[in-house]
């Protein structure tokens, strides 16, 4: 469904309920901040797999993570690669109202993301799960920025859901917290060290705390992926 509708939100939508009523399970794929900050109680829950992405901080944000005047960055799923994430099934009863919230994170004024069914191996099987991707064609994907562009970002850039450090911070939390190791985030969390940037958002910065309660008690998520030459070993805006 990527690309229809020359990205008429109310549209996509519409055949995006129309695909998921006919699958039967809703499935969503979680990389980055869907891990730690869900937007539904998941039924169920699984460790997944995507292969042929990456989950890569490349993705500029100018409303949740930044400003129009100094842009913030979030994750985004990226060609090439793998990545390892989780999965999480919406409840029957409750897809329709969930799927609605959740597109208006993800999908705000027609969104950035392409959104589309990928197939996630599972430790039960693979399993088709909607999952919010970036072209390389997009005007918000930035490309690999110098480590000085991305510090200064990290010290300055900041949205109506806080800092992208505290943003950064809390991915990286979430991971440590369930064993998994992306090399792309502690190279840029190490980065963020020595600039002396950590006493103010790594050590415990609010959406770190918020990350290790909420995705236990909602829908118990993880993330990892592999990495990509210059790319994470691992969005909307939704920050």
């Amino acid at each position: 469904m990527s690309g229809c509708c020359a990205r008429d939100p109310d549209a996509m939508l519409a055949l995006l309920r129309a695909e998921c009523s006919a699958r039967g399970d809703v499935w969503v794929f979680g990389y980055a901040s869907l891990i730690w900050r869900p937007e539904f109680d998941a039924a169920e829950h699984r460790p997944a797999l995507v292969r042929g992405w990456h989950r890569a901080l490349r993705m500029r944000s100018q409303i949740n993570r930044g400003t129009p005047q100094q842009p913030g960055l979030v994750f985004a799923l990226m060609p090439g690669g793998a990545c390892r994430g989780f999965v999480y099934r919406m409840r029957p009863e409750a897809a329709d109202a969930e799927l609605e919230r959740l597109w208006g994170r993800e999908m705000v004024g027609g969104g950035i993301y392409d959104p589309r069914f990928l197939p996630c191996a599972t430790p039960q099987g693979t399993v088709p799960a909607l999952t919010f991707t970036l072209s390389r064609r997009s005007e918000h994907y930035t490309g690999r920025l110098p480590d000085e562009q991305v510090l200064a970002i990290l010290r300055h850039a900041r949205g109506r859901y806080g800092s992208t450090l505290e943003y950064l911070a809390a991915t990286a939390c979430a991971l440590r917290e369930r064993g998994v190791h992306d090399r792309e985030i502690e190279r840029l969390m190490r980065l963020a060290a020595r600039a002396g940037l950590v006493e103010r958002a790594v050590d415990q910065p609010p959406a770190t705390r918020r990350c290790g309660k909420r995705s236990e008690s909602r829908s118990a998520s993880v993330s990892t992926s592999t990495s990509t030459p210059a790319s994470s070993t691992g969005t909307p805006t939704a920050g």
